[in-house]
């Protein structure tokens, strides 16, 4: 049998246990967790489904009543982190009135200040110009994302996934999108869901759920966030799976529901952001009720989106509740990316704003195509074009595949992980947004009028430009035609180069009319042209 570490969440939790019987005061501190348990005497014939249990915190005038879980046995558990230092007071609530050990009298509890790493300062949402992403401390976030739709299976070991994370984390990522709950392009109940601790649900209803398989799912979440990244963790897949419906048809939205409260109480207390559905849309099931309660009993109010299979603001009709728009297109090469950037777009033309990133596109040699050039030109056409930031994809990575069993059926690639790791288009885009974090990046607006039509540009009238200038071909060294800047005058220029970083010095330039012709390029490729305005 597997084997967890000792207390697998205890680097992030300021552990406090209270039993139904007693009452006493516990210490904890502001922006780290705090856990409370509950056990119970009752027996009850299917607990995941029979009961919700909830813990209602307070400090002053504020609440917040938080979803727990149940986590085997006789026991339930709240995850909280409390805001601030103070005196707070909580008590248990349940679905179950005649229970009274889930009605037990309200504890106290006493909040230290905040210490330096407290999880509750990397909790992260939209900022006020609700274009962007920040940390709770007002810090801005580029979102540069991973996609490692099935890693919580046990074909990639706990070693490999903490290889494939320090991997990532050197190369620039922040975020993580994982799938916890039915995969993309497998059967339900597919023996491949498996971790080490067995499978998350015994039923197709989602009644029955094993708790082995969460405490293991624990293990690499929380790695994720000691590493440093926010995990986007996505409830299931959308559209319909092997078996011919969808997920939500399949399982029901009762299901699903609990699925979802169990994901809140599980993992809410972490900075995480919530992908209601994979590929979902309204021809799928009652996505959008589903988005609504995830909205609902999330106490943290962490973002939420769908991973839309093309218009976000059209796929699922009633998207009230998502705080920011999710494209996720295909994997066609450049027509992809083209049209990837115009739903962007589009999406930022939409009332009411939100911020808009690339969710899914184009993965890395998915079916031999889409090499780094491509990743490339997705990172820099759609930054420049408004979007809060980027996920990139890889074959091999996304479906967790491994020597002698690829993950998915029909086979798409026979790159494994450890490949998919390797592939250059990854340090590429981290290199890209290791550029854009020196400079304002989150003041910038689109500015298509200073650029050539195969070109996109952005930046702060007056103060910068930055340019994406494509490739155009062998033997083609003209640099980009850059109009309607002002004032005329000195700025600084320099060349970057998106694959290797490097940098290629212009000094002091002079713009007139308005027009800059920039010099020729070091070489015949893409190209990052940066302008700041000389003061």
């Amino acid at each position: 049998m597997s084997r967890l570490p000792r207390s697998p969440i205890a680097a992030l939790v300021a552990l406090a246990v209270a039993s139904s019987s007693a009452c006493r005061a516990a210490d904890a501190v502001a922006g780290a967790v705090f856990e409370a348990a509950f056990t119970t005497t009752k027996a009850y014939a299917s607990p995941f489904a029979d009961v919700e249990v909830d813990v209602v915190f307070a400090c002053g005038d504020r609440t917040w009543k938080v979803p727990a879980f149940w986590a085997g046995g006789d026991t339930w558990k709240a995850r909280f982190v409390p805001p601030a230092a103070g005196d707070y007071r909580y008590r248990v609530v349940s679905t179950d009135p005649r229970n009274a050990d889930f009605a037990g009298p309200e504890r106290t509890l006493a909040v230290g200040p905040a210490a330096e790493g407290g999880v509750g300062r990397r909790f992260l949402r939209v900022a006020a110009d609700r274009r962007h992403f920040e940390r709770t401390d007002g810090s801005p976030f580029l979102w540069l994302g991973d996609t490692w739709w099935k890693c919580l299976s046990k074909r990639m070991s706990f070693d490999d996934f903490r290889t494939l994370a320090a991997d990532r984390k050197a190369k620039g990522f922040n975020v993580v999108q994982i799938v916890c709950g039915p995969y993309p392009d497998e059967a339900m109940m597919e023996p491949r869901w498996e971790n080490e601790g067995g499978m998350p649900y015994l039923d197709k209803a989602f009644t029955a759920m094993n708790p082995r398989y969460f405490e293991f799912a624990d293990r690499r979440i929380e790695h994720l966030v000691e590493c440093g990244f926010v995990p986007a963790i996505a409830g299931g897949w959308g559209r319909p799976q092997h078996g011919g419906r969808s997920t939500l048809d399949q399982v029901g939205l009762a299901g699903f529901k609990r699925h979802w409260r169990h994901l809140v109480a599980r993992y809410g207390c972490l900075p995480v952001v919530w992908i209601v559905g994979g590929e979902a849309q309204d021809a799928y099931g009652p996505w959008g009720e589903l988005a609504a309660y995830v909205r609902a009993i999330d106490p943290c109010g962490h973002p939420l989106c769908y991973h839309a299979p093309g218009d976000p603001r059209a796929a699922i009709a009633d998207n009230a509740a998502c705080d920011f728009d999710m494209v996720a297109i295909g994997h066609d090469g450049l027509a992809t990316v083209a049209q990837t950037r115009e739903m962007l777009k589009a999406c930022r033309a939409c009332e009411p704003e939100r911020p808009v990133v690339c969710g899914e596109a184009c993965y890395e040699r998915h079916m031999q195509t889409n090499f780094e050039d491509v990743q490339r030109h997705m990172f820099w056409s759609f930054m420049l074009s408004g979007a809060a930031g980027h996920t990139y994809g890889a074959a091999g990575i996304w479906q967790a595949s491994v020597e002698g069993d690829p993950g998915i059926e029909p086979v798409y690639d026979l790159a494994t992980w450890r490949e998919g790791m390797g592939y250059p288009g990854a340090e590429q885009v981290g290199l890209g947004r290791k550029l854009l974090e020196t400079l304002p990046w989150w003041r910038f607006d689109p500015h298509p009028e200073w650029a050539e039509p195969d070109c996109v540009a952005a930046g702060i009238p007056g103060e910068i430009a930055v340019v994406y200038r494509p490739k155009r071909g062998i033997y083609d060294w003209t640099g980009p035609v850059v109009k309607g800047l002002a004032p005329d005058g000195p700025w600084r220029a320099f060349y970057w180069d998106p694959a290797r970083g490097t940098r290629f010095d212009h000094g002091v330039v002079t713009v007139s009319g308005g027009e800059f012709r920039a010099p020729r390029l070091p070489s015949p490729q893409d190209w990052v042209l940066v302008m700041e305005r000389r003061r």
